[in-house]
């Protein structure tokens, strides 16, 4: 798809969601975004990042982080750029309800072109839909291998070696370019941002475009979402005293919370 260079930029995409101690509402069948009161990076997407940075100190080369959101996505980038990320690219669209997983997968794709990256970090899958589709998608797309499921990645000669999880125990397996690797939770300590870096984020110029730019035709969605709805509300809890209780509580533990 591109040139082959070493060490290639690694892609990385990042997904703005609310944030997990964030109240959701939802209000006419919606989820009320105007009422989240925080909004961050999406858990996985954080392990990516932070994976992409770690190859890059260790085997040279540049992270350029991508996203395709709403304007208030700009601030995740500018907290990508705190901690080591390179390049910035922001496709802007109003509002991702409208348009379904296909059409952000080609957006994501053609994005990645532009930016030159055929090695790509994502998430497994997003805190607020949890799809998990955007890796694979993205890789079809790409023409590209893709690894679900890593927690490590690491530069092995002219591709990389993976470590994922497998019902049978951890696999390390090796790829070339054109690649994705779709994050799940590693055993990386995650960075933050130090004072140094948080200004220096701030000078960091952010490549905002649309689809149009992209080329990239937004045909009518072909998955409409018909609505949002709440979970049911968990019933009271439960409380017991006295030694008399004792055979109650048992009984609760094993047959209702399946627990002994």
């Amino acid at each position: 798809m591109f040139g082959v260079l070493f060490p290639m930029p690694i892609g990385v995409l990042l997904k703005q969601v609310p944030d997990t101690t964030a109240k959701i509402g939802v209000s006419g069948g919606r989820v009320d975004e105007s009422a989240v009161s925080k909004w961050s990076m999406s858990p996985y997407d954080e392990y990516a990042l932070e994976s992409a940075l770690r190859v890059k100190e260790s085997s040279g080369g540049e992270v350029v982080a991508i996203t395709c959101g709403p304007a208030r996505a700009a601030k995740m980038l500018t907290d990508a750029a705190a901690v080591g990320v390179d390049s910035l690219m922001h496709v802007q669209i109003g509002s991702q309800d409208s348009l379904d997983s296909t059409q952000i997968q080609s957006i994501l794709a053609a994005a990645l072109e532009r930016a030159g990256c055929d090695v790509v970090f994502c998430g497994k899958q997003a805190a607020d839909t949890n799809g998990g589709s955007t890796g694979p998608g993205v890789a079809m797309l790409m023409d590209a291998s893709c690894v679900s499921h890593v927690s490590e990645v690491s530069a092995d000669g002219g591709g990389y070696l993976a470590l994922r999880a497998s019902p049978s125990g951890d696999e390390r397996v090796h790829v070339s370019a054109p690649c994705v690797f779709a994050f799940d939770k590693g055993s990386e300590e995650l960075r933050r941002p130090n004072v140094r870096g948080i200004m220096m984020a701030k000078k960091k110029v952010i490549e905002t475009i649309s689809p149009g730019d992209l080329s990239v035709s937004m045909d009518e969605s072909r998955v409409t979402l018909v609505s949002h709805s709440p979970p049911p509300e968990k019933p009271p809890g439960q409380k017991f005293e006295g030694a008399d209780s004792v055979a109650t509580v048992v009984g609760k533990l094993r047959d209702e919370a399946n627990v002994i």
